[in-house]
């Protein structure tokens, strides 16, 4: 079977691997392999991230995604964020651990004096602390919930994405468990993503095939090409640029060394792509068929 191929055709986002693959945390199910000293990918410099930042707002870009490893772990995050924020609206994807007071009142100053919005992605995996800290190290739950309240009293409403471990049949009383959790914790109208489970990086089983199948040319009759974030994204990474967040571990996957070499064709030959094709452009704020919320979705954009 011929794998299906797609270039970018515009670019409404730029993915930032701020940190490359350093973490404080090595949670099992990580895609990429982030964790503490995994230096796969490095972090890239403020010059760097701002020379992307005015080619991508040249091309058009629409959206602005700080990811890693960890993000809050680089120095200079807050000056990037504010770079960015004069040319997009502007996300940060984050474990949430390192959001101390001093820092969320610097985001929440960053936020009211930029153009447009700031969106804080914050990961929690379980509405328990046993659930959760399974999968994410001990203690992490309830530094996150700390987090998830101190940015809502900033104004700061997290978008909290979850990673689907539960079987299907248990979906409503699962998010009825989060959104009992985060108002607990002082989180009045709590927001939710939830995503599935990859078959990438730890969580891949040991025995399974890292590629495969992909999405072929057949399955791409009638289908939105629109609907995967290949032909709309690229994500800057200290090696180059690599075609998506979840394939940053793929070599085929790099598609140049910046930006304007970075629009070529790709072949939708990985596990990553079917998953995309079933569910939309899953790593946006907005995913279709996967989106839970308790209060629905606000979505990022210029202020009123």
């Amino acid at each position: 079977m011929t794998p299906a191929r797609i270039a970018l055709t515009h670019l409404d986002s730029l993915w930032l691997q701020v940190t490359g693959t350093l973490c404080n945390l090595a949670c099992t199910h990580c895609f990429n392999n982030s964790g503490p000293g995994v230096r796969t990918f490095t972090q890239l410099d403020a010059d760097e991230v701002w020379r992307a930042l005015r080619s991508a707002a040249q091309m058009g870009v629409k959206e602005v995604f700080f990811t890693g490893g960890e993000p809050f772990l680089h120095p200079r995050l807050p000056d990037m964020l504010r770079d960015a924020l004069t040319v997009a609206p502007t996300t940060v994807l984050t474990n949430g651990t390192l959001l101390r007071e001093v820092m969320v009142e610097e985001l929440a100053a960053i936020e009211r004096e930029a153009r447009y919005s700031l969106e804080i992605r914050i990961s929690l995996d379980g509405y328990t602390a046993e659930s959760n800290d399974a999968l994410r190290g001990s203690g992490v739950f309830y530094r996150v919930l700390d987090a998830v309240a101190r940015l809502s009293r900033h104004g700061l409403l997290p978008l909290v994405t979850i990673v689907r471990t539960w079987p299907e049949e248990e979906e409503m009383d699962v998010i009825a468990g989060f959104v009992r959790t985060l108002e607990e914790a002082g989180y009045a109208r709590p927001r939710l993503k939830i995503l599935p489970s990859l078959p990438l990086g730890r969580a891949l089983p040991q025995d399974a095939q890292e590629d495969g199948p992909g999405i072929t040319t057949d399955m791409m009759q009638g289908f939105d090409p629109s609907l995967l974030m290949c032909s709309s994204s690229r994500i800057l990474t200290s090696r180059g640029v690599w075609v998506c967040p979840l394939l940053v571990e793929v070599p085929e996957g790099r598609m140049g060394h910046d930006l304007q070499s970075a629009s070529g064709e790709f072949a939708l030959a990985h596990t990553a792509c079917r998953t995309c094709y079933r569910y939309g452009t899953l790593c946006a704020n907005v995913s279709s068929g996967i989106e839970g919320t308790a209060e629905g979705h606000a979505g990022t954009g210029d202020k009123p």
